[in-house]
């Protein structure tokens, strides 16, 4: 057993855990976050996509011992109170959703690319997101709403 401490979408938590125990479990079960879902359970399908130190990782896989002193983001931290992030804005602006299942680890791979990329051409944001797996065929909707809320971060509308 270990205790860790870290921030989850801003606010400070401790909590004792198996050193073999995943991020996933720990912000589902013992936290009470549920934007990170079970998909896959190998970091392939990006269902579980979390913030750690504003990098996407895929908490399924991730031990939580590794998150120690970080800060983590989940979707429900990534809105500013009533103001949702414009990524969140633009992916309900284009409908870039249905069943909202993996929409969560979407957005959240998103603003991971788009910290590291601000001005990403439709390639590129079709190639960084091709790792997030979308059943309901929402991916144009999405590569549309990765643009746009690259533009409105940048300080432009598109």
């Amino acid at each position: 057993m270990k205790t860790i401490s870290f921030t989850l979408n801003g606010a400070p938590r401790k909590v004792t855990i198996e050193d073999d125990r995943m991020l996933l479990w720990v912000l589902r079960d013992d936290l009470g976050t549920t934007g990170p879902k079970y998909g896959c359970g190998r970091a392939l399908c990006g269902s579980c996509t979390v913030l750690v130190n504003d990098e996407s990782v895929r908490a399924c896989m991730t031990r939580a011992t590794s998150i120690d002193g970080k800060s983590i983001v989940t979707i429900e931290g990534l809105a500013a109170g009533d103001q949702l992030h414009p990524i969140q804005a633009a992916f309900v602006k284009h409908a870039g959703f249905q069943c909202g299942f993996c929409t969560p680890g979407m957005i959240l791979g998103a603003y991971s690319l788009l910290k590291k990329t601000p001005k990403p051409t439709r390639a590129h944001i079709a190639q960084a997101m091709d790792r997030h797996l979308c059943r309901c065929g929402a991916h144009v909707r999405i590569v549309d709403a990765i643009e746009e809320a690259a533009a409105v971060m940048a300080g432009g509308a598109k």
